[in-house]
């Protein structure tokens, strides 16, 4: 997979974000790909016997999964960056008109059909660091924008 575009995820001290920069007129499906990879929550998931198949219903095995992670500051960080952007993923892939756009400072947000932009990397750091909101439940809130 060739994506010259990816700028280094970005870790200074209280930053929780990402960074992609897209050339322009990037490679949208590209960008999609390289933001579903989420290694480090697919690893943990699997370890605890949960398949993340980028449905709906695996977000609600995600929020069932005991959170061993919280021990581990840099752990978490990572960890809360896949879960955003995996809860970005299905959100991108399951509810009609969401799509991935990147903002000129390189963070990966979830645009929804009414125009509501979604800071998935946060929620994904909000749900690693203490469980709220539940991915399943956000995902149900946001798909009803």
């Amino acid at each position: 997979m060739k994506i010259p575009f990816v700028g280094n995820w970005r870790k200074k001290p209280g930053a929780r974000a990402l960074a992609v920069f897209p050339p322009d007129g990037g490679d949208a499906e590209g960008v999609a790909e390289l933001l579903s990879e989420c290694e480090l929550l697919r690893a943990q998931a699997e370890q605890e016997g949960v398949e993340l198949d980028d449905s709906v219903g695996s977000l609600a095995a995600l929020d069932q999964l005991v959170p061993r992670w919280r021990e581990d500051e840099e752990t978490l960080h990572w960890l809360g960056n896949d879960a955003g952007l995996y809860l970005g993923t299905i959100l991108v892939h399951q509810v009609p008109g969401a799509a991935w756009v990147i903002r000129p400072d390189g963070q990966p947000v979830v645009c929804l059909a009414s125009g509501r932009e979604i800071d998935v990397v946060e929620v994904g750091h909000e749900w690693a660091a203490s469980g709220a909101p539940e991915l399943s439940q956000f995902y149900a809130e946001a798909s009803e924008s």
